[in-house]
């Protein structure tokens, strides 16, 4: 599978059980998502990597709790709580993913203004992480989508991977969801009609 892709979502502690924004059951896919490694000759893990008081936290936003949606230049942005931030513990991956089979880590988020749930692109959906480019010299044709959370960094990657003209499975048992008002039917309902095979 020469011309095919894993990509592992954001599996970092903060979105893990006892993370700042866990996400639940996050670290019941990790053995999963390590065996399917040996499936794959080419394996990025993305990375939230955010500035101290970036612009989706809520407590950058006098008065605004966790989860509220507030109107960025770039659109509707929902705050989080305080997570992944550069170099701390919830930042890291978890240790039980096995990050040595990596060829390549996208950090993303880490301009503080604006906020970045896909691989491929920011919230402004025009920003570049570079993974694009990356895939292409690889000859990446079709990517296998796995990792946190599904209706949120999972599904944006995913849409955007389909947009930019790759074949995109993911694989809903090695993803787990927020499920914010009804986002992970919103989010499936969204990447199956954009193409995506959902296994």
């Amino acid at each position: 599978m020469a011309d095919t892709a894993l990509l592992v979502i954001d599996m970092q502690n903060d979105f893990c059980p006892n993370g700042a924004l866990a996400v639940q059951g996050g670290d019941e896919i990790i053995e999963g998502i390590n065996a399917l490694m040996d499936e794959h000759n080419c394996i990025v893990l993305t990375q939230d990597w955010h500035t101290a008081g970036h612009s989706s936290f809520a407590s950058s936003h006098a008065g605004k709790s966790p989860y509220e949606l507030v109107e960025m230049p770039y659109g509707p942005q929902v705050l989080w709580p305080d997570h992944c931030v550069m170099g701390s513990k919830g930042a890291a991956f978890h240790p039980d993913l096995r990050t040595d089979a990596a060829q390549m880590i996208v950090r993303k988020g880490f301009r503080t203004e604006i906020d970045s749930y896909s691989a491929f692109f920011e919230n402004d959906q025009t920003t570049a992480t570079g993974l694009h480019g990356y895939l292409q010299e690889r000859g990446v044709k079709n990517l296998v989508l796995t990792g946190l959370a599904t209706d949120f960094c999972v599904a944006y990657s995913a849409l955007d991977a389909a947009r930019l003209g790759y074949k995109v499975e993911l694989r809903e048992s090695l993803c787990r969801a927020i499920d914010l008002d009804g986002s992970l039917k919103a989010a499936k309902a969204g990447m199956l009609e954009a193409g995506v095979t959902i296994a």
